[in-house]
């Protein structure tokens, strides 16, 4: 199965491994970051779907990248962001990988988390297709787009899009579905538009009626996964929290001297062929440390890191999937981008 498929909605799947782990134990001294040597506490669990824009972390946990800069990293499966929540919630995790909206509806639903590092934005890898003669976005009012309204990247980056034009879905005919099945669902000729992901953009174009109104390079830093811990656990073992973004940094180095290795590394771990995860890392833009603190800004001159998490924030207690207020600064957290 294509990596893109399980990013978002596998809700029924439930990590064996998972349910099998323990959480963490309590305060024990650190290393300082990169000696070499190992932080003395307890495994640092990290919870995440097999999407590729989570994929340098497999590379950091299998070359050892994080042991070497002071933390034992696991990373275990996760395909249901349910799962993954519940699983931060109960601290069976201490670490989550997941896009920034669903961060925020962690963060609504009462885990006191906060995002220490930005891992990749989608670059074309999510999308609109429509029939060719809808050129732009106003073009399908009143017309039947397919579209999963449960949450997620794509129904946020949907919703953003609609805002900017000061539109709602109730100018649509919306039908709801999963963004796979809505891919299909327009490929096969049953609705006018649909917002999915690829495989789907790409045999949308292959249809002698379809093609891309838009995808998500259009928006970069909108569609957008992140690292989150919990902030009582990122008290307690700061050097985990160092360790996991100085490892993700050096596993995005080794990316580019290592490419074979790193997708071979990949491959394993997502369960496909390493040409499938070439094609599928060109739908993803991953953010060094030179592009996380330019998302991130100063606390002098915030970034736009701030602005997106705050429409999210909105935009979800707005439409009633959340109850609760969400500030962003209580969410984001930079002061761990410079590791060392």
């Amino acid at each position: 199965m294509n990596s893109k498929w399980k990013k978002v909605f596998a809700m029924g799947l439930i990590s064996t491994v998972l349910l099998a782990a323990t959480g963490c134990g309590g305060n024990t001294d650190t290393q300082s970051s990169g000696s070499g040597e190992t932080a003395k506490n307890d495994k640092v669990i990290i919870g995440q779907s097999s999407w590729i824009g989570f994929a340098p972390l497999y590379i950091a946990e299998e070359k050892g990248f994080f042991k070497k800069h002071g933390a034992d990293v696991e990373i275990q499966s996760i395909e249901s962001k349910t799962d993954s929540k519940t699983a931060l919630a109960a601290d069976r995790i201490q670490g989550i990988s997941t896009d920034m909206s669903t961060q925020v509806m962690n963060a609504a639903a009462g885990i006191d988390l906060t995002q220490i590092l930005a891992l990749d934005t989608s670059a074309g890898g999510d999308g609109i297709v429509a029939k060719k003669e809808y050129k732009i976005i106003e073009d399908l009012k009143g017309k039947k787009i397919a579209l999963d309204t449960t949450g997620g990247a794509d129904y946020f980056w949907f919703q953003y899009l609609l805002q900017q034009k000061g539109m709602t879905l109730k100018d649509f005919d919306v039908q709801n579905m999963s963004a796979g099945d809505a891919g299909a669902a327009f490929v096969a000729g049953k609705v006018d538009a649909a917002i999915t992901w690829q495989p789907w953009l790409s045999k949308a174009e292959k249809t002698d009626f379809g093609h891309t109104l838009m995808d998500s390079n259009a928006t970069p830093g909108v569609i957008v996964d992140t690292f989150a811990m919990k902030k009582s656990y990122i008290k307690e073992h700061p050097q985990a929290a160092k360790a996991i973004v100085a490892g993700w940094y050096e596993a995005l180095e080794y990316m580019k001297t290592n490419n074979d290795d790193a997708i071979a590394i990949i491959a394993k771990r997502v369960g496909e062929k390493p040409e499938n995860v070439k094609d599928e890392l060109k739908d993803v833009k991953f953010y060094d440390q030179a592009g996380n603190k330019e998302y991130f800004g100063t606390a002098d001159q915030k970034g736009e890191f701030y602005k997106i998490t705050a429409i999210a924030a909105k935009l979800w207690k707005d439409l009633g999937l959340v109850d609760k207020d969400v500030n962003a600064d209580s969410i984001i957290d930079g002061s761990f981008l410079d590791p060392q």
